[in-house]
């Protein structure tokens, strides 16, 4: 299968003076893939998922994407990919329907369209109930189930999420955990980070290590258990990455 992304020696340093946030990484991913990206605190995590997404630019290196012969214009690939960052991105004082609405309209999504997504995502989500109620009186569960629906509002064939799951109840992570699986069983290729290992275990296909800015790993996680004689992603991740406390 073709690589839907190419990451080609891809490197971050935010200033002179700081060391490198990422330092020449390179992987492919491949169309339907479910890619979790692990890593200690101050990994790269983010900073990874930010690149590819085009909310920052690299130092060097070259990402394409969807078997483009050119390195990625963030334009040009705008509608096909969604984005679920770990810090909301909703308007708290408006409703989950003028959110949806918003951002709906910032892909030009056409109203009447935009308005059967938007019911269609709320109902799943079990959020149909609010519809019209202003999202600063939310729980933390149903703010990220939000944070969700916006980002994938654009039907995505590429989506990336920063933390998805972080901070709620058990019912908001299994609903978002769900449709994730209902996403991708559509075509849709996800890729996430989190540090929720058993998550990460039962979810992902495809197992990202990062340290230090470093790719240490990347493979099926039945691989990865095999080649370091690990009975868990959790194992794996403190042999890979060490046991200290990180800052």
């Amino acid at each position: 299968m073709e690589a839907i992304i190419k990451i080609n020696n891809l490197s971050k340093q935010y200033s002179k003076s700081d060391k490198l946030s990422l330092n020449n990484i390179t992987f492919n991913i491949k169309k339907g893939q479910k890619i979790g990206i692990f890593g200690p605190n101050g990994a790269g995590k983010t900073t990874l998922i930010s690149i590819l997404c085009g909310i920052i630019d690299k130092s060097s290196g070259k990402v394409y994407y969807c078997e483009e012969k050119e390195p990625y214009n963030f334009r040009k690939i705008l509608n096909q990919i969604g984005y679920v960052p770990q810090d909301f991105s909703f308007f708290p004082e408006l409703s989950p329907y003028q959110n949806l609405m918003y951002f709906g309209a910032l892909y030009g999504i056409k109203k009447n369209e935009l308005k059967i997504r938007i019911n269609r995502l709320l109902n799943i989500l079990g959020l149909d109930h609010v519809i019209h109620k202003k999202i600063e009186q939310f729980s933390g569960g149903m703010k990220r189930r939000i944070n969700l629906a916006i980002g994938i509002i654009n039907n995505p064939k590429i989506l990336f999420l920063d933390e998805p799951t972080v901070g709620i109840d058990v019912q908001s992570k299994k609903a978002i955990m769900n449709y994730l699986e209902e996403l991708n069983s559509r075509g849709t290729t996800i890729i996430y980070t989190s540090h929720h290992m058993n998550e990460g275990q039962e979810f992902c296909n495809q197992i990202l290590l990062i340290d230090q800015g470093n790719l240490i790993a990347f493979n099926k996680l039945e691989n990865l258990l095999k080649k370091y004689n690990e009975n868990s992603l959790e194992s794996l991740f403190l042999k890979l990455t060490g046991i200290e406390y990180r800052d």
